[in-house]
């Protein structure tokens, strides 16, 4: 996404007051999220927030950052834990009149059962693209949060899928 969108959306969290989330704004320090993760280190930051669902006792990291040093931001996504992403979030199209962030499901795992997850997550949830609707006031950030929570719950659920079915048979 284009700089202007990341600083636009970042506004509309820090401006909104939600009843179902809580959002704490991280530090940055000369533009970056100082040790936070290796893969953030030194990458230049506009925001980052930590999100938390309390009724669900789910959480998430925002981190709006030039994931590539490429002047394209992304809303990257870490696990509460910090261990890894959840998704990467840059392409930006209209649809219907309204701007939407378009995610594709690619699993990378290394056990030759990818196959099986993109078929898990499209049969699950009717496809392995998820658009997700930008919000046009700091009134609908709490439908966005939704809908972003829903796509890494999605994303973690059609990753350990092969955990849970023996595929093998």
């Amino acid at each position: 996404m284009e700089k202007d969108q990341a600083i636009f959306l970042s506004n509309y969290i820090e401006q909104s007051n939600s009843s179902i989330y809580e959002i704490r704004k991280l530090d940055t320090v000369g533009g970056t999220l100082q040790k936070f993760h290796q893969w953030t280190n030194g990458k230049k930051t506009l925001a980052a927030y930590e999100v938390t669902r309390p009724e669900t006792d789910t959480g998430y990291y925002f981190v709006f950052i030039d994931w590539h040093r490429n002047d394209i931001y992304y809303l990257v996504i870490y696990a509460h834990d910090k261990s890894t992403t959840v998704a990467e979030l840059r392409q930006v199209q209209d649809i219907g009149g309204s701007p939407h962030i378009v995610w594709m499901y690619k699993p990378f795992k290394r056990d030759g059962k990818n196959d099986q997850r993109k078929a898990y997550f499209k049969q699950m949830f009717g496809s392995t693209t998820v658009q997700v609707k930008l919000p046009s006031s700091a009134k609908e950030v709490d439908g966005f949060y939704d809908q972003l929570f829903r796509l890494c719950q999605n994303r973690i659920k059609a990753d350990r899928i092969i955990e849970v079915f023996d595929f093998e048979k």
